[in-house]
């Protein structure tokens, strides 16, 4: 990580107005991983930095929802898990979280489901998504389907990207920890790449709201 992506912790807190207890409080009910808090050496001694984008983000998010959301309910929204174990076809129309378009789509490449699990829900939430954005066509959606019912569950709830590149019109969709690091020759074109995580949040607000 390069020092200009980092944000120390005085900064942190004098830029989002919140105080070192509650920071330490998010931390304490996991809506803060652990992972972001990193301990440099700096002229005044050992001091705290955090991923700058990402810190800022999901502290305006914890801040936008913290009213009408209790700490454990948001701990469960930025968890990388669900405690959603699987939901129909039917239900997952009734409450408008996917449409027949993306759930068809879906069967025609896994087959028809009584029920899917929540990694299942994401890939076709996804799905719609991209599909709707026009950021990919039909037969790459079968492709991310693949992709994602073979692969995803390999991260094992670690943070993931879904990426798709296309060169000479020849799509190539991956997943990875991080594209970051990744590089193809000049003729690639990146077409997307979609951090899961936002996707998930996204996906159990969705849900949350509906069950209310």
């Amino acid at each position: 990580m390069n020092e200009e992506d980092l944000i120390s912790k005085k900064e942190l807190l004098e830029l989002t107005g919140i105080s070192y207890g509650q920071l330490y409080r998010w931390k304490r009910k996991n809506l803060i991983p652990e992972e972001w808090f990193v301990r440099k050496s700096a002229f005044t001694g050992q001091e705290t930095f955090f991923p700058k984008d990402k810190i800022l983000q999901r502290i305006e998010r914890i801040k936008n929802m913290k009213d009408g959301l209790s700490l454990d309910e948001l701990a469960d929204v930025f968890s990388p898990s669900s405690n959603i174990q699987s939901m129909s076809s039917a239900q997952l129309m009734e409450r408008n979280i996917v449409t027949s378009i993306s759930l068809a789509l879906f069967e025609e490449v896994a087959g028809r489901q009584e029920t899917l699990s929540f990694d299942d829900i994401l890939t076709v939430y996804v799905l719609q998504k991209l599909l709707q954005g026009g950021d990919m066509t039909r037969d790459e959606g079968r492709m991310l389907i693949a992709v994602m019912r073979e692969h995803y569950g390999a991260f094992a709830s670690k943070p993931c990207e879904l990426a798709l590149v296309r060169k000479m019109g020849v799509p190539l969709l991956f997943l990875a920890e991080s594209a970051e690091q990744i590089y193809f020759d000049k003729d690639a074109k990146w077409i997307f790449r979609l951090p899961l995580a936002a996707s998930i949040e996204e996906l159990k607000l969705k849900l949350n709201e509906t069950e209310a």
